[in-house]
């Protein structure tokens, strides 16, 4: 017997309290199915239900308790391992009437859920004190072993027992104390610990806890003696009637209650539930159903619980069965001789509206704005063009039931290539050129088509993808570019005889095939997604793309007056339903264009202006549609909705705009071939309130005619479920597609003889008739869905997940295990596991968790002193902090997936963890797994500065700041889609710098605040612009914030402590890591010899041109031969490029070719192998070059590193991996300063100095200081470049670096690069009239020095041995000797008769932004965003030490004291450069009286020329 809490000493109490807390950790949150959507604040309106124990049932319970008796026989074999309470010999008690029922509640709760860990409310058998029971259960386990684990469990929490509120006390401040003292002031209500009790009859120690848990009690159970009902004090109901009432002293706490005697007498059982979330159907179904429980387990009370069957006689009178006719022999023709018929009886009915892209001068036909221009195609026209391509395939030998791929673009090109393959006999298959190119390839090896047909607006096919045709494939005829005119002509691209491929079957437009097609003929190939990551084929029959049009036509009122839209995605099932329902019908077609489906609000408009009554839709879809739309759609009567999860807030979006609409939302799969089951909203004008009704996830439905959804046990398969019982998804039909393409394996697991009624048979009535060749007979077959789901009270199916855990999320199916298994090849992963979770918006977020394995350590970021380890914790600030720390390692995760999943499939968040929660069976603990705010956690990984919780920036309504932004973006870019995103960047939306500086001057006069220009490149959304606005305002008025926080609002591109601490630009750091994994582990060292040949990159750019001239003009004694890698479209462009290049700077000779010294090879520096070289140049450069010299890239200070990536420093991976390939060769690397322009190496510098070690950073910086917080993409892509070379030399190669600064003119020609920074400088100011007093100091070197430099690193390399320090790879900075001041550049304007005056910065800075404003012409405007700013600071670069570089020029006698090597610009240099910009042009000439500018050589001849492309 317990000891009564009323005697627990503190100590006592405190240890139950203890156990108490440790037994109730990682509490279950139990998910009962429900009626009503469950209300957003805790509502209860509570009722009542009461049933009398059958006699049957009252007969089984006894028959239970006497099964106690057989296991105390010798020859009785316990079925049970839990302890239980004893009697006085030995012996376990027998259970009571309660403990059975109880028991047979708990099997009800776990069928209903699927949860294995069951935490039910209810009271002490000793003092009917209230007690928390906390029962698991597995499917497998023994009824009677549950019997005696409730005991148990009953018997452990008697005995340490204690009051109900001290418990919940206690857990709550444990909780807090877990998440560090969040939420201690907050007022949401902790989740309850239960949401179930179960009671006998109550006494008045019960009474409290009944009345403190009813608000967040779902229902509750009593068990009395008939004829005793609970009072209104139990349940919370106002119940006056003559029954005989439960009362305090009707159970004495000393005498046990009815239901709790040995020998079970008739009781009753009452449940008492919130009528806001059950049905009283559903509550009376329970009751039947916890009577079938007992019943059923009375006769084996060993059975498997998971097999006991729930289903009643009264729900088979609504739930479908299985051993129904389903019509398997309905054939209704095939879609072709249905269409044909179609067009013979209206030929000059338009078939097809397609929607084109309108120009300024067409009047837009038949629509009002803003819909498109239209061409209209009749029936007869798409009959006749889709025989001709028919026709042409059978003759190129296409044969029947052969798949025939088109590369697919919207519009009616696609339905003429889908009828004519099927009129051919053959099946069609559609491949989206939006796919990735290494996606198609993998559709085109499973499918093995023989036919291709690419739609001339799908574009050209990717060279990866032809390669893949060519090689793998035996494809017998292409139709290269198929075209269907406005006037109904088709054609198909030109052949090889330079013939239209499809002149030959001109003449056959009016000629069916007449190929007969019958039920079992396959028509369809689609896709679907595979475990193994490789999709699987799925081939779909004729007999489904039929058989379900005229029950649709008459459920819905569908006919040939209907208009149709075509908005699926062109390689996803339900287009086949946009295509060939309005075809079935004879009705109409209408395409939109691609900008009327991804403008936001102009997709309504287009549905408007077409009159359309029909549409199918995915959810994401009609989410587009209802984006920011005004227009309504009052035609609109029928939207069919499948794919994903429709949503509540789905429908009354759609409602808005079209109020006579009924949503159908329709459940179906690839294998299913067709949606087969619906659910039907009424118009919003009909039933107003009946949304109000359905919970937020809409039903799966009832199948659709000769459609069966059969929730199937999944612990014992030759039963249905009952409802409530959560089972696996099953579809019965006669349409199901033919399965799986040549997989014998899956379709044997998927696709399966109905098993539910193994005897039944159904007559054959197609077998001898015309169609009987093409029929395999009556099969009565059943898909299996994997889909789990539960009938509704009214038979309706509705799903609940996926029993393999295969997801859909915005319409596409996910495989998780197929995202886990890639997860789990990463290196620095150790256990992972994906989820889907629910956002706050209850929006679909694919999660995946992991532990980070040892080599993880590399990418972490240091974290804040006292920072706990942020992997292991779990609350929301730790969670982020984890993600933070992890950043790295996430964006390297994230990449490792992108090459090995669609994008879609590629997890929004990826949380890190310290270890993965266990339940108490050693599995993943999932409902445990912490799932953090999605948009802190996208801040975390972004560095965006929104706040935890807001609504999506791109739909959220604008504050007053952001509005005033965007109509200063729609003013600049008025060709950017409405309305404009408040989180996209402005350069992706069509802006420039040009215009980004026309912005900060439009943003300072709107918002009378001095806005850097730099502003909109560090923050290039209207929602960060808006932010740094109303950040300098705050800052200007001291509104709420003290004096450092003013100073952290007013600083030019500062951001805040947060912001800072979750900025995400640091990225290109992260990649290095992923990107080293490429290099070869060793590299062999090149044999040492006198004469080398170069392979040389970026020589038709300003710098490569002089280094080819110095290679070739300036070492022959060392250098023999340059390959020199040029973009081109042939190797006479190419070497004409080259010349041109050359010539017009001055540095070109062309006996470098007739010598034989100089070879052009094509190549692509952004190609994704060889550096885009043919293979045959490719294997002649690896066989024949001594050395590597990179040169080559892409130079542009506003792309993002991503965007430089392939030119900059996936050329470098590959110039290094070339170096490893066929003869063993030298590496040399024309970097750039910009790899140093870290904030970290102007406060080196300055340490070097001041310390007198070093002119500034040594060449030996191993380059971790710029590791984070270099601002530019180009910088960055020179970083990750530079630290690539660094690991391969550390790995033998022989590597060095060239870091030259500005790179300015020829020291003797003056030849120079015009399109420059300090020439604009110059320019700019000769234009204003000033020149601003900056006194810095600028690296400006001329360009034959930095190419002699280049060429020297490049011979020397042979001689290094890896073993340089910090660097392993020689670096090379290229400092001007003497340095020139900006004072100095730009006095030399008016030395030389300019005219022009010195004035203050600040002064000159003013005139120019006046200047420029006035008009918008003047050389620095596009750099404005640079100069403006604060020049001063902004052009203060690290000094940098150069003895590596002197060093090497005094070795080759080319050092300082060779008095003919010029190695900085002095006044008279810079003289000679403005004399030759006078010359091409770029200046105009001075007009005062100066010094005279020096004589050009080369006269009339030059021309001025730009930075060129280096990126070849």
């Amino acid at each position: 017997m317990a000891v009564p809490m009323s005697d627990l000493s503190p100590s006592e109490l405190q240890e139950r309290l203890a156990r108490w807390s440790t037994r109730l950790q990682s509490l279950p949150s139990i998910a009962l199915p429900t009626d009503y959507p469950r209300p957003s604040s805790t509502q209860l309106v509570q009722a009542l239900t009461s049933s009398a124990l059958s006699p049957r049932t009252s007969s089984a319970l006894l028959r239970l308790a006497l099964h106690h008796d057989l296991e105390l026989h010798p020859n009785g074999q316990a079925d049970d391992s839990d302890d239980v309470d004893e009697d006085d010999s030995g012996a376990p008690l027998p259970p009571t009437s309660f403990h059975l029922l109880l028991a047979a509640f708990t099997v009800l709760l776990h069928r209903f859920t699927g949860d294995t860990d069951i935490v039910i409310g209810s009271s002490s058998p000793f003092s009917g004190e209230p007690l928390i029971l906390r029962i698991p259960i597995e499917a497998g386990d023994p009824f009677w072993q549950l019997v005696r684990r409730v005991q148990a469990v009953e018997m452990e929490a008697a005995a340490d027992n204690a009051p109900y509120d001290d418990i919940v006390r206690r857990l709550e401040r444990e909780k807090l104390d877990r998440e560090g003292g969040q939420g201690a002031g907050s007022s949401a209500p902790a989740a309850p610990i239960f949401r179930v009790r179960f009671f006998d009859e109550t006494s008045g120690s019960t009474k409290n806890f009944l009345q403190s848990t009813s608000l967040t009690t779902d229902l509750t159970v009593f068990v009395t003696r008939p004829g005793v009902q609970p009072t209104a004090e139990d349940t919370g109901l106002d119940m006056s009637s003559s029954t005989e009432t439960i009362s305090q002293n009707s159970a004495p706490t000393s005498a046990r209650s009815a239901a709790r005697e040995p020998l079970t007498p008739a009781l009753s059982v009452h449940i008492s539930y919130n009528s806001l979330l059950f049905s009283s159907a559903r509550v009376n179904l329970l009751l039947a159903q916890l009577s079938q429980i007992v019943n059923e387990v009375s006769l084996n009370p060993s059975v498997a619980v998971g097999t006991v069957g729930l289903r009643t006689s009264a729900e088979n009178a609504f739930l479908p069965d299985p051993k129904a006719d389903l019509d398997f022999c309905g054939y209704m023709g095939s879609i072709t001789s249905i269409f044909e018929r179609n067009a013979r009886a209206h030929p000059e009915k338009r078939a097809i509206a397609e929607s084109l892209a309108s120009d300024n001068n067409a009047a837009l036909v038949d629509m009002p704005p803003p819909a498109s221009k239209i061409r209209n195609i009749t029936y007869a026209q798409l009959d006749s063009a889709s025989n001709i391509l028919a026709h042409h395939l059978l003759r190129a030998g296409v044969q029947r039931g052969e798949v025939v791929t088109t590369y697919a673009y919207r519009g009616a090109d696609l339905v003429v290539s889908v009828l004519a393959t099927l009129k051919a006999g053959a099946v069609f298959s559609v491949i989206d050129p939006a796919y990735p190119p290494g996606r198609q390839n993998i559709y085109l090896q499973v499918a093995k088509p023989r036919a291709i047909v690419v739609l001339a607006k799908a574009g050209s096919l990717h060279p990866t993808v032809r390669k893949c045709i060519a090689d793998e494939l035996e494809v017998r005829v292409e139709v290269p570019a198929l075209c269907l005119a406005g006037d109904g002509s088709l054609t198909g691209g030109e052949g090889s005889d330079k013939r239209d491929v499809l002149d030959d079957c001109q003449q056959l437009g009016s000629k069916s095939t007449n190929i007969l097609l019958g039920p079992d003929s396959p028509a369809t190939l689609s896709f679907t997604s595979g475990s193994t990551g490789i999709p699987k084929g799925v081939f779909g029959r004729h007999f489904s793309l039929t058989h379900f049009f005229p029950w649709m036509g008459e459920r819905f009122g569908i006919g040939a007056n209907d208009r149709f839209t075509m908005l699926s995605g062109i390689a996803h099932d339900p287009i086949q339903r946009d295509m060939f329902t309005p075809l079935f019908f004879g009705a109409e077609l209408h395409v939109p264009t691609s900008d009327d489906i991804g403008t936001p609000g102009r997709l309504a408009e287009w549905m408007a202006a077409t009159n359309a009554t029909v549409t199918h839709l995915t959810p994401a879809m009609g989410q587009l549609l209802s984006a920011q739309a005004s227009a309504s759609i009052p035609t609109l009567r029928n939207a069919f909705y499948v794919g994903d999860v429709l949503t509540k807030r789905d429908c009354t979006r759609l409602q808005a705009l079209a109020s006579n609409v009924r949503i159908i939302n329709m459940y179906g799969t690839t294998e299913t071939q067709r949606a087969v089951s619906y659910f039907a909203i009424p118009p919003v004008s009909e039933a107003p309130t009946f949304l109000a009704t359905q919970k937020d996830i809409m039903p799966a439905g009832q199948g659709m005619k000769d459609v069966q959804l059969l929730v199937v046990n999944r612990n014992q398969r030759t039963a249905t479920c009952g409802v409530g019982e959560q089972g696996e998804i099953y579809v019965r039909s006669g349409g199901l597609a033919e399965g799986y393409l040549a997989s014998v394996e899956d379709n044997a697991a998927k696709f399966m003889p109905n098993f539910l009624a193994p005897d039944v048979h159904f007559k054959d009535t197609l077998a001898g008739t015309d169609v009987g060749s093409f029929w395999k007979g009556v099969r009565d077959r059943m898909y299996r869905t994997g889909d789990l789901g539960r009938y509704l009270p009214d038979g309706t199916v509705e799903c609940t997940g996926r029993a393999d855990d295969q997801v859909k999320i915005r319409g596409f199916r996910i495989e998780l295990g197929e995202i886990d298994t890639h997860l789990s090849r990463h290196p620095h992963v150790r256990e992972n596991v994906t989820l889907v979770r629910r956002d706050k918006d209850e929006e679909k977020v694919l999660v995946s968790y992991f532990v980070p394995g040892p080599g993880a350590k590399d990418f972490e970021e240091v974290s804040s002193a006292g920072e706990e380890d942020a992997a292991a914790a779990t609350t929301a600030k730790s969670l982020v902090k984890g993600m933070k720390r992890h950043r790295r390692l996430i964006k390297d995760i994230r990449e490792h997936l992108k090459k090995k999943l669609p994008a879609y499939s590629v997890p929004t968040l990826f949380v890190p963890l310290g270890r993965m929660p266990l339940n108490p069976n050693g599995k993943i603990d999932k409902p445990a797994l912490p799932f953090p705010d999605t948009a802190l956690a996208q801040d975390a990984l972004s560095g965006a500065s929104k706040k935890a919780g807001a609504e999506s920036s791109s739909t959220r309504v604008p504050t007053k700041t952001e509005e005033r932004i965007v109509s200063l973006w729609e003013k600049l870019l008025p060709n950017a889609a409405r309305p404009l995103p408040l989180d996209e960047s402005f350069f992706d939306v069509g802006g420039h710098s040009i215009l980004a500086t026309r912005l900060v001057f439009e943003m300072r006069k709107a918002f009378v605040v001095n806005i850097p220009l730099g502003v909109v490149f560090d923050q290039p959304t209207i929602e960060g612009l808006a932010g740094e606005v109303e950040k300098i305002q705050q800052g200007a008025l001291l509104l709420g914030a003290g004096e450092d926080e003013v100073g952290k609002a007013v600083r030019p591109n500062g951001q805040g402590e947060i912001e800072q601490a979750l900025a995400g630009q640091d990225n290109y750091a992260q990649d290095l890591h992923t990107l080293v994994r490429e290099l070869a582990e060793t590299f062999t060292s090149p044999t040492s010899q006198s004469t080398q040949k170069v392979f040389l990159t970026g020589a038709t750019g300003f710098l490569g041109a002089f280094i080819l001239r110095d290679l070739l003009a300036s070492r022959s004694q060392y250098i023999t031969k340059v390959y020199v890698h040029v973009r081109a479209a042939s190797s006479d462009a190419a070497l004409s490029r080259l010349r041109e290049s050359g010539q017009a700077r001055n540095a070109w000779n062309e006996a470098w070719i007739t010598e034989g010294r100089l070879k052009v090879v094509l190549g692509d520096l952004t190609a994704s192998a060889r550096l885009g070289m043919s293979e045959n140049d490719y294997i002649e450069v690896a066989r024949e070059a001594d050395a590597v010299l990179h040169n080559g890239a892409l130079v542009h200070w506003i792309y993002p590193y991503d965007k430089l990536k392939a030119a900059n420093v996936l050329s470098t991976l590959y110039c290094l991996q070339l170096c490893g390939t066929g003869k063993p060769k030298t590496m040399s690397f024309v970097s750039s300063t910009a790899a140093v322009e870290a904030d970290h190496y102007v406060r080196l510098s300055d340490s070097m100095r001041q310390q007198g070690k070093f002119e500034g950073v040594p060449e030996t910086d191993d380059l971790v200081g710029s590791s984070h917080g270099l601002k530019t993409g180009y910088g960055q892509s020179k970083w990750v470049a530079e630290k690539l070379i660094m690991t391969a030399a550390s790995r033998g190669l022989r590597a060095s670096i060239v870091r030259p600064g500005y790179v300015v003119g020829d020291s003797r020609s003056a030849t120079t690069n015009t399109d420059d920074f300090l020439w604009r400088l110059v320019k700019g100011s000769e234009q204003l009239g000033l020149i601003p007093d900056i006194h810095n100091t600028i690296n400006m070197v001329p360009v034959d020095h930095v190419a002699r430099i280049c060429a020297l690193a490049s011979i020397q390399a042979r001689n290094e041995d890896g073993n340089v320090k910090g660097t392993a790879a020689r670096v090379y900075h290229v400092t001007a000797h003497p340095p020139i001041r900006y004072n100095d550049l730009l006095g030399a304007l008016a030395v030389y008769g300019w005219d022009v005056r010195k004035t203050e910065y600040v002064v000159w800075r003013s005139k120019l932004e006046d200047h420029v404003l006035e008009t918008q012409d003047n050389a620095l405007f596009p750099l404005l965003h640079f100069v403006l700013d604060d020049l001063p600071t902004s052009t203060k670069a690290a000094e940098l030490d150069d003895r590596h570089t002197q060093s090497l020029l005094t070795s080759f006698g080319e050092g300082q004291e060779n008095q003919t090597v010029i190695a900085g610009v002095d006044q008279d240099l810079v003289g000679l450069y403005l004399s030759w910009l006078v010359a091409v042009g770029f200046l105009e000439a001075p007009v005062k009286a100066g010094k005279k500018l020096p004589a050009i050589a080369g006269g009339e001849g030059l021309r001025a020329i730009g930075r060129g492309s280096a990126a070849n």
